[in-house]
């Protein structure tokens, strides 16, 4: 039987109306971590192209975590194909724990023990592989607090403002709409 903090948790989750564009499947979650957990998996896809992809696993220990600083635990992990300029932009890790940071903050989403890396690479293909590749990934994992001002749809919004981020497309402001991407 499910924990009842758990089981309301999920019903956020269920009930989570992704952006257009964002494809979300449950996946297989980590078993040993945490009595209780969800894993996703999300792709932000435009014109059946894949611009970036994410993971998102809620983790729920009713007895709490001492290392968490709470009983939920969000760890997530976001990856997109960048030109090769931006990747050797210094300010570009700066620039992508902002997106997390951004999104927590305009969502409300208040949180704590926020940790994370931001990892830009760039892989140069040799004889019959001569295909490049720069990419930026955001490891994070943060507690959320919820209560009852503080609902698990708020984290979920503001993950999915990250993974706009660093597919290319942010959010837009209310009111602007975006046109349809060319060919």
């Amino acid at each position: 039987m499910a924990d009842p903090e758990f089981q309301h948790a999920l019903e956020e989750f269920a009930s989570m109306q992704w952006r257009s564009g964002i494809r979300a499947e449950e996946i297989g979650s980590p078993q040993r971590i945490a009595p209780f957990s969800i894993a996703m998996a999300l792709d932000f896809v435009e014109d059946d192209e894949e611009l970036g992809t994410g993971r998102l696993i809620l983790l729920h220990d009713p007895a709490g975590n001492e290392n968490w600083e709470g009983r939920f635990r969000l760890v997530s992990y976001v990856r997109a194909e960048v030109d090769q300029e931006m990747v050797t932009d210094p300010l570009l890790p700066e620039a992508a724990w902002s997106w997390l940071t951004d999104a927590l903050s305009k969502h409300g989403a208040a949180h704590r023990a926020l940790a994370g890396t931001v990892t830009a690479s760039y892989g140069r293909g040799f004889g019959e592989l001569t295909t490049h590749q720069a990419e930026v990934e955001v490891r994070a994992s943060w507690t959320p607090v919820l209560d009852n001002r503080h609902k698990m749809t708020v984290q979920l919004k503001a993950w999915q403002d990250l993974l706009g981020h660093i597919s290319g497309r942010p959010p837009l402001p209310r009111g602007v709409v975006q046109f349809p991407g060319r060919s």
